[in-house]
This record gives C-alpha cells, sequence and structure tokens, in this order.
C-alpha cells in the first residue's frame, strides 16, 4: 500500500510538470502557425485564439501520451538513481510489480487520449475547417483592411484605402482599385467610397474619382473622370461543403463507410490509443539508468522511440490508404508487436535474463577413473 501510494503520488506531480511544458511548447508553435495563417488572410484575425484552442485540443491525445511516457520513465529513473529499486527488489518486489500502480495511475488519462483520438479529434477538425471557410467565403469588400493592399477572392481585382472615413456608413476615403476583367485593365482612384447593397448584390460607389483603362496587349489608354461611379463587387463566395475528407468523419461515420481513406483514418485514431498503453509496458521496460551517468542520454532515447512509434502510426496510415497492407495485419504487426517487444523486454529485465546464461551449457559431472 506504501508502495503504490508512494509512487502514484510522485507519478502525479511528474505527469503535471511534464504536461505544462509540452502544452507550453504546443501552444507557442500553434500560436506562431496561427498568427502566420491570420496575416495571409487564411483564417480571421479576431478568431486567433478559438482556433488556437481548437488546434491544441486536436493534439491533445500526443500531449498526453508523450507526458505519460516521460513522467513515468522518469519517476522510475530516478527511483534506480536514487537506489530506491533496490530496497523495492530486496522485499521481494519485482519490476513486473511496478505495472498495476501505474495502470491504475494512468488509466484516467489513457481514457482521455481514447476519447478525444476518436471523438474529439474530427469534432475540432470540422470546427477549424469551419471557420476558414467561412471566412475564404467572405465577399471582396469584406476583405479591404485599411492600409494594405487585398486582393479580390477571383485574383482579378485588387483593393485599398487609406482609412474608415465612416464606419455607420461604410464609407472610406482615398480608394484604389486596379482590375484585370474581360481583356481589360483599368486603374479607378477615388477620394471617397461607399457600399450599397441592393438585394443580394454589394456596389462600391465612387465619388470625385479618375480611372484609366486600356485593352491588354495595345498601347490606347482611356482616361475619364467621375463624380459618381458604381462597381459591382460581387457576392460572398459559397461554402465547399461537397468535399469531405476522412479526418472530419465521426466514428459511425467512418465505421459504415469503410473506403481506404476512412479506413486509415480509424486505424490512426485506433493506433493513437493502443500506443498509449504500449507507452505504459514500454516505460518499465525502459526505465533503467546508470547511476554515473547523466539524463539526457535516457531521456533522448524515450523521445526517439516515442517518435519512432508515432511515425509508424502516420505511415501505417499511408500504406492502408495505398493498399499495400490491411487493417488487421497492421493492427496486429505494429501495436501487438510492440506490446510482445515491450513485454518480452519486461521479463528478461525481470527475470534478469542474459544472452551468455542462455548460451552456456550444463556441465556433466566429470568422475576421475580408477
Amino acid at each position: 500500500m506504501l508502495f503504490q501510494s508512494s509512487i502514484r503520488r510522485e507519478l502525479a506531480r511528474s505527469f503535471g510538470a511534464t504536461l505544462v511544458v509540452l502544452i507550453t511548447i504546443v501552444l507557442t508553435i500553434v500560436l506562431i502557425r496561427t498568427l502566420g495563417q491570420a496575416s495571409r488572410g487564411i483564417i480571421n484575425p479576431q478568431d486567433v485564439m478559438l482556433f488556437m484552442a481548437y488546434s491544441a485540443l486536436g493534439r491533445l491525445p500526443t500531449i498526453l501520451t508523450l507526458s505519460l511516457f516521460i513522467s513515468m520513465v522518469g519517476t522510475l529513473s530516478r527511483m534506480y538513481r536514487d537506489s530506491e529499486m533496490v530496497v523495492w527488489f530486496t522485499s521481494g518486489l519485482g519490476l513486473a510489480g511496478f505495472l498495476r500502480p501505474l495502470f491504475r495511475f494512468s488509466w484516467p488519462v489513457l481514457l482521455i487520449i481514447a476519447l478525444t483520438s476518436l471523438f474529439v479529434w474530427p469534432w475540432t477538425n470540422q470546427q477549424t475547417k469551419d471557420m476558414k471557410e467561412r471566412y475564404e467565403g467572405r465577399s471582396d469588400l469584406d476583405r479591404i483592411a485599411p492600409g494594405q493592399f487585398q486582393e479580390s477572392s477571383s485574383g482579378n481585382r485588387v483593393f485599398f484605402i487609406d482609412r474608415d472615413a465612416s464606419t455607420a456608413t461604410k464609407s472610406s476615403s482615398n480608394v484604389f482599385i486596379a482590375a484585370n476583367e474581360r481583356g481589360k485593365s483599368s486603374v479607378t482612384a477615388a477620394r471617397t467610397g461607399r457600399i450599397e447593397t441592393k438585394g443580394d448584390t454589394q456596389m462600391l460607389v465612387l465619388e470625385n474619382g479618375q480611372r484609366m483603362e486600356n485593352e491588354i496587349g495595345k498601347s490606347a489608354l482611356k482616361i475619364s473622370e467621375f463624380e459618381e461611379y458604381g462597381s459591382n463587387t460581387g457576392e460572398a463566395a459559397p461554402l465547399n461543403t461537397d468535399v469531405t475528407e476522412a479526418k472530419l468523419l465521426s466514428m459511425p461515420v467512418l465505421l459504415k463507410t469503410p473506403t481506404p481513406a476512412n479506413i486509415s483514418e480509424l486505424a490512426w485514431r485506433l493506433g493513437l490509443a493502443l500506443a498509449a498503453i504500449n507507452f505504459v509496458v514500454l516505460a518499465v521496460a525502459l526505465a533503467s539508468v546508470n547511476p554515473r551517468g547523466g539524463r539526457s542520454g535516457n531521456l533522448a532515447f524515450v523521445v526517439l522511440t516515442f517518435l519512432v512509434y508515432n511515425n509508424m502510426i502516420n505511415l501505417g496510415q499511408s500504406w492502408i490508404f495505398g493498399g499495400l497492407i490491411g487493417f488487421g495485419n497492421l493492427m496486429v504487426l505494429l501495436h501487438g508487436g510492440a506490446l510482445l517487444l515491450g513485454l518480452a523486454w519486461l521479463a528478461k529485465r525481470h527475470n534478469n535474463w542474459t544472452l551468455r546464461a542462455a548460451l552456456r551449457r550444463p556441465q556433466g559431472v566429470r568422475s576421475n577413473p580408477a
């Protein structure tokens, strides 16, 4: 009882500290990436924090798995380094006896990993996709920001306004429009401009300006001045709701439509949950440290093991999608093989099996001749 309570208490401290560090690192990376997407006009700058929250929530299974793996290996390695393992081994506790307290501590985390990878992951992907589509589907005038050149959704116009003169009347000052449409190139500049809505169409009405127009490939230039000029900016681009990706589908939909893309996505989601369980077994097998050595070597090996396993899950997803391997074969070979490898390694260390002892042959008793 003392053994289980002490190891769970230390695991809780180590897991909490590791989780905070990893979440901070991931949020920093996601923030930099999100700000870059906002600056390029991919997402709405006002939705940066919400987009970050969805992105971090989608990466939660990987963060929790790595935090759990590092905390378990770190705790057991510390016990080796401080000779606490010698005390527990002397009292009759084997290395395999650590599996029970580790699983009793980690089962809530394993449950959260399974739920987030199977159900929360497609929901967060759908939310971020909807946010991008809503922002990309806005009208050309909604894309304009004061002091910035902004390209239209069709790519044939470039808008620029100096500043918003009146938000209530949707008017601006110093408006510039460069267009390339129907074989003609035009540049329009006006002192002021305002937005008028007629039905489902938005009109940009310019006042006190000048327009230069010429046909592409010809040198003739037409210059005209106007007191009022109306330009049709078009409607908002419709949202693309026909294209459905496998990572956006829920678990029931994946099971009902077993296409290669859906089966590969299902293998990836189940792989995250199964890998988290295997990492608990691997943590006990890998937790060995030389008291005279440093801590960085063991930690580097732990991170390398996690990266290799995680990359194999991603590689297996692409193999299923390409038809190189079946769903059941991948589950058995990858995750079943990792579990057997961890259990074999654990049995070797629990029973102190060595290659020299296995190769050593028993010698018979020699008798001296009479």
